[in-house]
């Protein structure tokens, strides 16, 4: 799979298309968690460091996604507004179809 159709790549074109959203996902890869979030096209992990190369992707190819959380940005983890969450990697992808991604 090219890094123009990876789960992690279709991930951010949503927030560049509804750059009003933020989206906390919560994967396993290998046994560990990690949670990340996606905002305007870019990528972070809140539990590891980051790289700071934007082409090295966050969301390992290897990695499942658990959940899906979307929430109004900016987001402000005190007092997180959410539009959904615990959403399935299905439903994810239904959204990413709707958007055209």
């Amino acid at each position: 799979m090219s890094d123009r159709q990876s789960l992690g790549w279709r991930l951010e074109q949503y927030t560049l298309k509804r750059p009003q959203e933020v989206l906390l996902v919560t994967i396993e890869d290998q046994g560990d968690t990690d949670q990340i979030a996606i905002f305007k096209g870019f990528s972070s992990s809140l539990m590891r460091s980051t790289d700071f190369d934007p082409d090295i992707p966050v969301l390992p190819a290897t990695a499942k996604i658990m959940t899906v959380d979307r929430l109004q940005s900016p987001y402000t983890p005190q007092s997180p507004r959410y539009i959904q969450q615990g959403l399935s990697a299905e439903e994810m992808h239904q959204l990413l179809a709707e958007v055209g991604v």
